[in-house]
């Protein structure tokens, strides 16, 4: 059944990215396994990265079940489609259950996909990783495939107006080789070296994006090492204390 809402979903989103002519600039999706379980994990900028993730498994013929916090699904509109398409429910106060769901779907041969950054990082640069994605793979005996995306973050991202006006726009995604996740070694430790993956493929996403921004006003999406002015994870940190 989550076939029939999931595969109609898609067709709306590649329609859409169409009509907006995104460029979308996709390479390793061979690194995600055609069966089997497996955890794809991936930086987060954007409210759409999973949408950009669940494309890069397509041509692997695999259906990503993303886990989302809960409040998606209680939304009139995004509730039945999340559900429909079997994407896994996180309420961050009580997170055994999600996590016992994702385990049960990644035993079942499931793809399940995850941002271990918890949330969305406005500095646009990659913040620390929670251990879950490497605990998950551990005791499903699962891959971890490392994903990033870059230029989603020009379409719709927390703290800046949703614009989809904005056409011809480019989006780099990169999925990299997996990371094994052996269940006689330390999750903190297999969390590290996933996380050094991921941050190896936005830096190759980032030299690869061929956007560049208008002007001084449309440099806000360009983090501040790149020479943007997207504000730098000290700067959060300080204005959320």
């Amino acid at each position: 059944m989550a076939e029939l809402v999931y595969r109609p979903v898609i067709g709306i989103a590649k329609t859409a990215f169409k009509v907006w002519d995104l460029k979308i600039d996709c390479r390793g999706s061979e690194n995600i396994p055609r069966s089997g379980g497996a955890v794809l994990v991936s930086n987060h900028i954007s409210y759409l990265d999973f949408i950009f993730n669940g494309l890069a498994a397509l041509p692997q013929k695999r259906l990503v079940r993303f886990m989302a916090k809960d409040s998606v699904f209680r939304h009139r509109i995004s509730g039945p489609l999340m559900r429909g398409m079997k994407h896994i429910p996180v309420d961050r106060g009580q997170g055994e259950a999600a996590y016992a769901h994702a385990l049960d779907s990644l035993r079942s041969g499931e793809v399940i996909g995850l941002f271990p950054e918890a949330t969305i990082s406005q500095s646009f640069t990659l913040k620390g990783f929670k251990s879950g994605a490497a605990r998950l793979a551990q005791e499903a005996g699962v891959p971890l495939i490392p994903m990033a995306v870059w230029g989603t973050q020009r379409l719709w991202t927390k703290g800046q107006p949703r614009n989809f006006k904005r056409s011809h726009l480019p989006v780099t995604v990169r999925v990299g080789e997996a990371v094994e996740a052996p269940r006689d070694q330390y999750a903190g430790a297999i969390t590290r070296r996933l996380r050094e993956r991921v941050q190896e493929l936005l830096e190759a996403a980032q030299r690869a994006y061929p956007g560049r921004p208008k002007g001084p006003e449309d440099s806000w999406w360009l983090p501040a090492h790149l020479g943007g002015t997207a504000p730098t994870a000290e700067e959060l940190r300080a204005v959320q204390a």
